[in-house]
């Protein structure tokens, strides 16, 4: 089916009702497989919506629902801009893996999809390091900003 780069609609509404605090909240991201089944994107509610249409990457080196986003940090731009720095890429070591895009969701917050990025076609690594980089954060580059 698709992958298409989005900040998911349910998360926007759930920001303003309090439901997500990034500064406290345990944010993951899984991988989408190559060629999944579902489509992915704006419409994208939670984690399972992934895992129940079996779409979640599989491999050697790779843990379902095992990636953390650890140095997660919110900065308000003097432009007015609010946005996200994952600060470390996600990294998977000594992985064989193929996927075309990821999810990134809110465990703390019940699995609730915050975003989901497609790589543009399939990436692999074999017996290598799969990595995910974030752009340089910033008001114009983050993945995650508000205006």
């Amino acid at each position: 089916m698709a992958i298409t780069t989005a900040m998911c609609n349910s998360f926007k509404s759930e920001l303003l009702q309090g439901l997500h605090d990034f500064t406290s909240d345990v944010l993951k991201i899984a991988l989408i497989k190559a060629s999944p089944s579902g489509t992915y994107g704006a419409a994208t509610t939670n984690y399972s919506d992934v895992t129940g249409n079996s779409d979640e990457a599989s491999g050697t080196g790779y843990t379902p629902d095992a990636e953390t986003l650890t140095t997660v940090s919110v900065t308000l731009d003097p432009s007015g801009t609010a946005y996200v720095d994952f600060g470390d890429d996600a990294e998977w070591t000594s992985a064989t893996i193929s996927a075309d895009g990821c999810l990134i969701y809110n465990e703390t917050a019940s699995d609730k999809a915050i975003a989901v990025i497609d790589f543009g076609g399939t990436k692999t690594s074999t017996n290598g390091t799969f990595t995910v980089q974030f752009p340089t954060p910033g008001p114009t580059t983050a993945i995650i900003r508000i205006a």
